[in-house]
């Protein structure tokens, strides 16, 4: 029943032609009957006027204006030679509906205004001699209430589709500019993540050149010192080239680093000076480390510290004045797991359907860029039983 209705909606032109059928069907019925009793040829006069309104049904939809004007000229031609009211006629009401709902306007107020005409016309040219004057009287307004009515259902229609288009319109404009923040956001967070990481790796190579030299100066006279300066390079450097691997996936276009010297980036021991600084703001904060703390990657321990900036920061302002958090940094072998919780009153859909929301809509995405440019996973979502929960797990390995 669905294949056929869908199968309809697609050809409506097929729908008017049946419905065309029937009216012409219906017409050659009650013409025979009448022109017998009138002694006159059926296919003289008639039959052309059945035919030609019957077209008007039939493409109303495909070229209403003309079917309109075919309409109306049938019914002047009814009127001059006198060809009574045939249910044929039930086309002048459909054209009626038809032009108020899709056609031109011009076309809409000259079929309100032949519409109004039609019925006292045709009262006056075939009226009805057993009632008087007051009688034709009303027949006429009662034969004209139904074209009114057509048009003004027409109209209505007009009016609802070209609210509901205007609606889609917008709704397609809105995720558009969705999609197009979307998009700024995520180059703009991932230029901040890789001047962050540029940073980091230049601290790196600082500490490089700077044990270099120590061990240039101390070589002969305390080799010992220059061999722990010389394995202090090694891995730094090595930690260095992982966070340029990482910084590979980035692409920065038009960011120029400022001069003037580089700022040690936050890291995993700076997260408990965050939470105190939450607590002193009036957000009551549960901090817990498990397992044994060591050192992390730059990269890492840098992602960890604006994850729980952020996921804090997301519970101040839509957790409501009483929610609490929770953080627990969880030291793996392979790895360090996140878990921020709140007890507030949830964050909107859009939090986590449809990338974030920092005011703008965009601040899960920084954190999903972030963690995915160490090769990392988050997932975030509402509590069951209240509040929002953001759980990350940040691999020791670089991601190839």
């Amino acid at each position: 029943m669905q294949r056929l209705y869908d199968f309809l909606r697609r050809h409506p032109t097929w729908v008017d032609g049946f419905w065309a059928v029937v009216l012409f069907g219906l017409s050659v019925i009650s013409g025979e009957n009448t022109e017998a009793a009138r002694g006159t040829d059926l296919l003289v006069l008639t039959l052309p006027v059945m035919l030609l309104l019957s077209l008007v049904v039939a493409l109303r939809r495909r070229m209403p204006e003309r079917m309109l004007v075919l309409a109306l000229a049938v019914g002047a031609g009814q009127l001059i030679t006198d060809v009574a009211t045939l249910p044929a006629d039930f086309a002048l009401l459909v054209i009626v509906y038809t032009v108020a709902a899709v056609g031109a306007r011009w076309a809409s107020r000259l079929a309100l205004t032949a519409g109004l005409c039609a019925a006292p016309l045709a009262q006056l040219r075939w009226p009805n001699e057993e009632t008087g004057t007051a009688g034709n009287l009303a027949l006429m307004i009662f034969q004209a209430v139904p074209f009114a009515l057509a048009w003004v259902l027409g109209d209505s229609i007009r009016t609802r589709r070209a609210y509901f288009a205007q609606l889609e319109e917008r709704a397609a404009r809105l995720e558009k500019e969705r999609a197009a923040q979307a998009k700024v956001a995520v180059a703009a967070e991932r230029a901040r993540i890789a001047r962050e990481l540029h940073d980091v790796v230049a601290h790196n190579v600082s500490v490089m050149v700077v044990q270099a030299d120590g061990a240039a100066y101390v070589l002969d006279a305390a080799p010992d010192q220059a061999k722990k300066a010389l394995e202090t390079i090694s891995s730094t450097g090595r930690q260095a080239l992982a966070e340029m691997r990482r910084l590979l996936g980035v692409l920065r276009t038009g960011e120029h680093e400022e001069a003037g010297e580089y700022v040690p980036q936050p890291d995993v021991r700076q997260i408990e000076d965050l939470v105190e600084q939450c607590r002193g703001s009036g957000l009551p904060v549960d901090f817990k480390i498990e397992g044994t703390p060591r050192p992390l990657p730059s990269g890492v321990e840098l992602t960890a510290y604006r994850i729980v900036q952020e996921a804090l920061t997301n519970t101040r302002k839509h957790g409501g004045p009483n929610a609490g958090a929770s953080v627990r940094l969880v030291y793996f072998d392979d790895g360090l797991g996140l878990l921020v919780e709140d007890d507030g009153k949830g964050a909107p859909h859009e939090l986590y359907e449809e990338g974030g929301f920092d005011g703008q809509g965009h601040g899960l995405i920084g954190m999903r860029e972030r963690v995915g440019m160490v090769g990392g996973t988050l997932d975030a979502g509402p509590r069951p039983g209240g509040g929002f929960r953001i759980s990350v797990l940040l691999p020791l390995k670089p991601a190839h």
